[in-house]
């Protein structure tokens, strides 16, 4: 897994078919995406229980690309090494999840996949300030964790913004995750995201059946994000 700040389209199957999971993960690689999202809660965390290890291992044999795990589950250091085995190529933990967040980002890099580190609304950027050296990726939530559909939360695009310049010259991701659509995709990017995670204006529309709709809607947000960097 290369580095690289190119726009990044991450759909997030919190919003594709419960029943039918395997055959969309392929559809949206196949319609162009880049990243394939699982939202991980535990009804604890967030106030919404979704998915565990024995999804991911289910879901692995169909996503050819980088399966990017969300956890948004508390405590969260001992379910690394379940998520890491189940073949997530990042796994992302929350910094308000566990009070030793250093500690979780080593375990997650000793367990062989990508450390992310995920931001809630109300979480200030200090919290990370010493932890840049230890993480591949920093989400930036844009809505309150928990739910799909949630209207975006403007004030995130200075946070976005404040984490860009912080990071530097780093190889390090700046996800967002939470409201994207055609309208946020270009704010989001023109702050310094480069990984763009959409539920519903991924899926909405679309189907295995009719797996065009997700192709469109894919290019329609990659468009949006790359036209905001154009100067």
């Amino acid at each position: 897994m290369n580095f690289s700040n190119e726009i990044k389209i991450a759909p997030s199957i919190l919003a594709a078919d419960f029943a039918n999971f395997g055959a969309e993960c392929v559809a949206i690689e196949a319609q162009g995406c880049d990243w394939v999202h699982i939202d991980v809660m535990d009804g604890h965390f967030v106030p919404n229980i979704t998915f565990g290890p024995e999804t991911c291992v289910a879901l692995r044999p169909h996503i050819k690309g980088i399966m990017d795990v969300h956890l948004m589950i508390s405590p969260v250091d001992k379910y690394i090494e379940s998520f890491a085995s189940s073949g997530a190529d990042i796994i992302t933990a929350h910094v308000e999840a566990d009070p030793h967040i250093h500690r979780t980002l080593q375990a997650i890099r000793a367990s062989g996949a990508k450390a992310g580190v995920a931001l809630n609304p109300a979480t200030g950027i200090e919290e990370i300030e010493f932890l840049l050296d230890m993480v591949d990726l920093i989400c930036v939530m844009t809505v309150n964790p928990g739910f799909g559909g949630q209207k975006f939360i403007k004030s995130q695009i200075n946070k976005i913004v404040k984490i860009s310049k912080m990071i530097g010259d780093r190889p390090i991701h700046i996800q967002v995750d939470g409201g994207v659509t055609v309208e946020t995709a270009p704010l989001v990017s023109a702050a310094g995201a480069d990984v763009l995670v959409a539920g519903s204006a991924v899926f909405k529309g679309g189907s295995v059946d009719n797996p065009n709709i997700y192709g469109s809607n894919i290019r329609a947000l990659r468009n949006a994000a790359e036209l905001a960097l154009v100067k």
